[in-house]
């Protein structure tokens, strides 16, 4: 895939392809059933369609207590939720056989990269013309407060974005904090424009990035995997800085209100940009380079760095940035938050789960399994293909819904209330509000 087809790719996807190639090659096991409840569910993917038998969500055998139960349901309930990469807020279950035969329909017409975005704004496109109410119940039922709308520099990715704010009442567009805020208070969610690149920049004018936040853009990325005109990328052969035009554009960031993101960016071009920027810097969706060696993990350097600006790091949930093998669970995403708290300070640790993604299981399987196929080029792979991620999702990180297990896991893990509001939303949120206002 030529440099242009992939920078569409990265609107939506933020996946380091390095441990994606035999991502979606096994079934997953199912997961432990909670003290007296039903199955968790996660065994089997199926859609909602396909599926007559009632899931439950959020249901992760942490065995917790009756007391850290309720515990945990206050927390959920009360807390400001943001997930800083929410490729959300639907799932696999989402499409129905009608939404399934189209994208099959489609598909012969289509590149793989086409297919994939078909099946990304499936849902979306129901929802905004009245089709399905699935979209604003997965959120609800999710608990997340806000999370990103991505675009990229482009007017179509600006427009679904903004359709979904002109079109759902129980949506927000948040361009400072207090909006974030209001729309806990008054029982609504909302979402911030972000960007995973700067590639629309490319021509060097700083003037786009002004009609950008214009129109809302509020994070921004960099660079994406490879090195471009503002920054290196984290799996390039040369680990580039920030460039002479990049340390211009983040003045211009910083001087606008846009939030530095390094997720996809080297190390050597986050440790600039935390020099550069007066800003706090934020790492959305990446994971514990100690724990696991990628190259789209942080160093401890890195990590400490971004916590030295006031920023935070975003854990993922995708299982091949957290750890090896097979069958991973949410302990997995939650030993991340745990080293990143105890290095850096709970203060500086975030949710960006970036998994799983919007789409059915044929084109997470077909259309974007050729993308990931054709897109290389990390410049650190230490591990052979058969250690590569085998299973699609966490068992108990399945589908939005579960985000209740996170809250749950904190609780297990011993974090205060104070702790645990800040990880799920409050630390972001310093971040946001001191940035964009």
């Amino acid at each position: 895939m030529n440099r242009r087809a992939f920078t569409k790719l990265s609107l939506i996807s933020s996946l380091g392809i390095e441990v994606l190639s035999n991502s979606f090659a096994e079934a997953r096991s199912p997961a432990p059933k909670s003290p007296g409840s039903a199955n968790d569910s996660r065994g089997t993917q199926t859609s909602t369609a396909q599926s007559s038998r009632v899931e439950r969500f959020g249901v992760y055998d942490f065995g917790l207590s009756t007391a850290e139960e309720q515990r945990a349901a206050r927390l959920q309930r009360d807390s400001i939720i943001i997930d800083m990469l929410f490729q959300g807020p639907c799932g696999y279950r989402s499409f129905t056989e009608d939404m399934l035969a189209q994208l099959r329909k489609d598909a012969a017409r289509l590149t793989p990269e086409e297919q994939y975005f078909a099946a990304v704004f499936a849902p979306i496109r129901a929802a905004l013309v009245g089709k399905s109410d699935n979209f604003r119940e997965c959120w609800e039922q999710s608990g997340i407060t806000a999370g990103n709308r991505q675009v990229g520099f482009g007017l179509p990715a600006y427009a679904i974005a903004q359709a979904q704010f002109d079109t759902f009442p129980w949506l927000t567009k948040a361009l400072k904090a207090a909006e974030i805020r209001a729309a806990k208070a008054k029982g609504l969610h909302a979402g911030f424009i972000s960007t995973q690149d700067s590639d629309g920049l490319q021509d060097r004018k700083l003037n786009y990035l002004q009609v950008a936040y214009d129109l809302g853009l509020r994070m921004m990325g960099l660079s994406y995997n490879l090195q471009n005109a503002v920054a290196g990328g984290c799996m390039d052969r040369f680990d580039g800085g920030v460039t002479t035009f990049g340390a211009e554009l983040i003045a211009r960031m910083d001087e606008l209100g846009i939030i530095i993101d390094m997720a996809h960016s080297g190390r050597q071009a986050a440790l600039d940009a935390c020099k550069l920027s007066k800003k706090p810097v934020v790492a959305s969706h990446t994971s514990a380079k100690s724990l696991r060696n990628i190259a789209r993990a942080k160093s401890d350097e890195v990590i400490r760095a971004i916590a030295a600006t006031g920023g935070v790091i975003g854990v993922v949930a995708l299982p091949g940035f957290l750890a090896p093998g097979n069958g991973l669970t949410i302990e997995a995403m939650l030993d991340h938050i745990d080293y990143i708290a105890k290095l850096a300070g709970w203060q500086h640790v975030a949710i960006g789960t970036d998994w799983p993604l919007q789409i059915d299981q044929q084109t997470q399987q077909g259309a974007f399994q050729s993308m990931a196929r054709e897109y290389s080029g990390s410049r650190n792979a230490p591990e052979p293909p058969r250690d590569r991620a085998p299973t699609p999702s966490l068992i108990g990180f399945d589908d939005y819904r579960d985000f209740p297990n996170i809250t749950r896991g904190l609780v297990k893990r011993g974090y205060s209330d104070e702790q645990i509001r800040g990880i799920l939303g409050e630390n972001f949120l310093r971040v946001f509000e001191a940035v964009c206002g």
